[in-house]
C-alpha cells in the first residue's frame, strides 16, 4: 500500500504487522479503543541513523516537516511528588513546559524527563517515543494542531520505524486530553 503522507518504500496497517512494535505499542494497536479504525494507523519501516526530524524530512520527504509530531516525556513536581506525562506537539513547535503542562498537570515545577526515566517508564527507545502504549495513569496531552491534521507522522517506539496515525485519532488515545498552546512557535 502507498504511505498516505511521505515517501516511504512500504507501508503497512500497524494491525498487519504487530511483530514490528515494541510490546506496549503493540498492545495499544490491537486494543485500539477509539473511532478510527485501527488499521487506518500506518506503520513504515525507515533507517535509524534517519531518526532525528531534521534529516529524517531531507530522505522521506520535505513536506513530513508539516505532518510531524514529536512524543516527549514530562515531569510535573508538586509537595515532593513527581507525576509523568507525555505531550504530543508539532515538530515546528516546542512544548511550552513551563505554561500550559505546569498549569495541566497542578505543578509546581515541570520540566523534561531524564531520558533514563522517560525509556525506562516507556520501555520505548529514546528518539522514537509514541503516544500509542504509554503507561494507563499518564495523561497524553496532545496539541490541538496535531488533531487537526489529515495524518501526523509519530515515533513507533523504537527508531527504526515510524507510525502515521490520522490526526483525529490522538484525541481518542486513552488518557488523551487536548489543548490549545501546547506546542509553542520556535
Amino acid at each position: 500500500m502507498d504511505a498516505p503522507i511521505g515517501h516511504f518504500d512500504e507501508a503497512t496497517p500497524a494491525p498487519d504487522c504487530l511483530d514490528e512494535l515494541i510490546g506496549p505499542v503493540a498492545d495499544a494497536v490491537r486494543g485500539w479503543p477509539g473511532s478510527v479504525p485501527a488499521d487506518q494507523i500506518i506503520y513504515v519501516e525507515t533507517d535509524p541513523q534517519w531518526a532525528d526530524t531534521a534529516v529524517f524530512v531531507e530522505h522521506y520527504g520535505r513536506e513530513l516537516l508539516e505532518q510531524s509530531a514529536n512524543c516527549v516525556v514530562v515531569a510535573g513536581k508538586r509537595g515532593g511528588e513527581t507525576r509523568l506525562a507525555a505531550c504530543v506537539v508539532l515538530s515546528t513547535t516546542r512544548v511550552d513546559v513551563n505554561g500550559v503542562v505546569r498549569r495541566q498537570l497542578g505543578a509546581r515545577k515541570a520540566s523534561f524527563a531524564a531520558m533514563e526515566t522517560a525509556t525506562g517508564e516507556t520501555g520505548m527507545e529514546y528518539g522514537g517515543i509514541t503516544p500509542l502504549g504509554l503507561p494507563g495513569d499518564w495523561p497524553v496531552l496532545v496539541d490541538s494542531a496535531v488533531v487537526d491534521l489529515p495524518y501526523v507522522l509519530v515515533g513507533s517506539g523504537r527508531r527504526r520505524g515510524k507510525l502515521l496515525v490520522p490526526g483525529k485519532a490522538f484525541a481518542e488515545i486513552p488518557g488523551a486530553v487536548v489543548l490549545e498552546g501546547l506546542g509553542a512557535s520556535v
